[in-house]
């Protein structure tokens, strides 16, 4: 096994800061989700929804997937999602073995302001961001 090129403490300084800046957006992430009223799960399956407009619904195997989760328990955030009325599943037409998913208005209402303000935070931190990628090189 090949050992890996040395480290100097500012590299590690770097990591360890990149790391903390990393995890303050999680922070802002879910507090945002939750004071829009939805839990940090459902924000993310929301954006993933959304994230694949344009080709079409996504089905309820690909989310899992986009989401790292096991199909079971993408159907559990869905159901959750469709009883607020944020989303809606229906068997694909080719195949109905499968189920499309796709956004409701008010769906699409909420996941435009978060992502509004995702943008806006990660525009924020932008500057500092860069400034600990180019450290690591």
């Amino acid at each position: 096994m090949a050992m890996p090129n040395a480290l100097a403490i500012r590299d590690y300084r770097a990591l360890a800061s990149f790391r903390e800046a990393l995890r303050h957006f999680v922070r802002f992430s879910a507090a945002a989700a939750r004071q829009a009223g939805v839990s940090p799960q459902q924000h993310q399956a929301l954006l993933a929804i959304k994230a694949a407009g344009g080709r079409g619904p996504v089905t309820v195997g690909a989310l899992a997937e986009k989401l790292a989760r096991q199909p079971h328990s993408a159907v559990g955030l869905l159901d959750r999602l469709a009883k607020r009325g944020l989303a809606r599943r229906r068997p694909d037409p080719v195949d109905r073995r499968k189920v499309d998913v796709t956004l409701t208005p008010a769906g699409e209402a909420l996941i435009r302001r978060l992502s509004a303000a995702h943008r806006e935070e990660l525009r924020r931190l932008a500057p500092e961001l860069r400034k600990l990628l180019r450290a690591l090189r």
